[in-house]
């Protein structure tokens, strides 16, 4: 999965587990709802800035937008 589409997903988990609407979430961020939208369905790449910017809005810490799923290491139990 690519960087893009991890995020996108992770920001709409944060978002929903923060109980945000996207255009509430867009207005905290001072941004328009569409490109909420936009990056949640992985048409736009975030800066590293509006990364950060979204993660305060979201009471998240900006690696956790950026985080992969863990998966199990291969041949290790």
């Amino acid at each position: 999965m690519e960087i893009r589409e991890v995020f996108a997903r992770n920001l709409r988990r944060c978002r929903h587990a923060k109980g945000l609407s996207q255009e509430a979430l867009a207005h905290d961020a001072e941004v328009d709802r569409t490109y909420v939208s936009a990056l949640e369905r992985g048409v736009y790449a975030a800066t590293i800035d509006m990364v950060g910017k979204l993660a305060d809005v979201l009471g998240v810490e900006p690696d956790e937008l950026l985080r992969r799923a863990s998966r199990p290491i291969r041949g290790k139990r």
